[in-house]
């Protein structure tokens, strides 16, 4: 089967959108009352998932989505503790309304309550509900909830280690992933996103995190943002900084996707890195949705890339299917229950 590590909910309903409204109005005016739940029918559920992720899967080959919320509008830097814990319930709340609808092709990672500064503990109490209670496979961890303004410690210092400890206890993997930016000079898709999974990939070069969390799992998305295209340079970093080398140091913890939109990306991504550390990503429907005139074909259709690459049939399993079954152990225990 056909497993996509990295989708994300889009196109979610307008109740779900007129609650996150209400919640930044009040933030603007605290006389306003505290906006109940979204009410939203199935219906209105499936309408934008069958209209656009679910058209799409079937369309483009796929089998199953690792599915969170939409990554953009996480923004843990709009609001404080409390605000951010709501907003998270609701997005993965809806999370598991859609895989309740879809089992069989949707399997949920949830978007945490970060705030800039603040304690990890509304973050761990809400991995620990979404794994436990709605069956979610692993968690979008993001490295600077700030927006933009990079005032986090890295993801190797010891702020951390609470819930890197809740991860290895639950079993489940993080996506490096930041949210929308609030700093003008970061586009979000275009350089937050892609500069925020080189800067994780440099901190844990630079760390020794893996020493203490040797059973710590991160997928770094966007296909490593710039690293496999710098593999040099972190490999001479790495030597320079008297760190191992990075196969022993890093990459039995780090794993990328195939997020990158052009086939002279991804022939360099495999290339460069190990067949195990690869699994198969889209992110559709996310940052590039329109059809890219050198070719005719959608940017995002990133199965058309990993099929021209002419691997064995070994190979494709393990992006396809094998490595994310291995990289997210509770995915692999869901399929067997479904027996596949």
């Amino acid at each position: 089967m056909i497993i996509d590590c990295h989708g994300h909910h889009t196109v979610a309903p307008q109740a779900h959108l007129d609650y996150r409204e209400a919640q930044v109005a009040r933030l603007a005016n605290p006389s306003l009352p505290d906006p109940a739940a979204p009410n939203m029918s199935d219906d209105e559920i499936r309408e934008g998932i069958e209209a656009n992720q679910m058209r799409l899967i079937k369309k483009r080959g796929a089998d199953m989505t690792i599915f969170s919320p939409r990554a953009s509008k996480m923004e843990p830097h709009v609001g404080d503790a409390d605000t951010s814990r709501k907003w998270s319930e609701a997005c993965n709340n809806l999370i598991k309304r859609v895989i309740d609808l879809y089992p069989d092709t949707f399997i949920g990672v949830c978007q945490l309550p970060q705030t800039p500064g603040g304690s990890l503990d509304n973050s761990i109490a809400e991995l620990e509900r979404c794994v436990n209670d709605l069956g979610f496979i692993g968690c979008n961890l993001n490295p600077d909830p700030s927006g933009g303004h990079w005032n986090s410690p890295p993801l190797t210092d010891k702020y951390w280690y609470p819930f890197y400890e809740k991860m290895v206890e639950l079993d489940v993997p993080a996506m490096i992933h930041v949210s929308g930016s609030c700093n003008p000079a970061f586009h979000a898709t275009g350089s937050y996103y892609i500069a925020a999974d080189t800067n994780a990939f440099m901190q844990f070069l630079h760390g020794d995190l893996f020493s203490d969390f040797p059973d710590l799992k991160f997928i770094i998305p966007h296909g490593g943002g710039a690293v496999p295209y710098h593999w040099g340079r972190y490999r001479g970093l790495a030597d320079m900084l008297g760190q191992p080398p990075l196969d022993t140091h890093v990459m039995k913890n780090i794993y990328f996707d195939t997020c990158v939109y052009h086939q002279p990306g991804i022939d360099l991504l495999f290339d460069v890195i190990d067949i195990d550390n690869i699994l198969f990503g889209s992110e559709m429907v996310g940052a590039v949705r329109g059809i890219d005139p050198q070719t005719g074909q959608y940017f995002d259709d990133t199965k058309l890339y990993v099929d021209h690459l002419n691997l064995s049939t070994e190979d494709l399993y393990k992006v396809y299917e094998g490595n994310a079954r291995r990289v997210y152990p509770r995915l692999d225990k869901a399929l067997k229950a479904q027996g596949k």
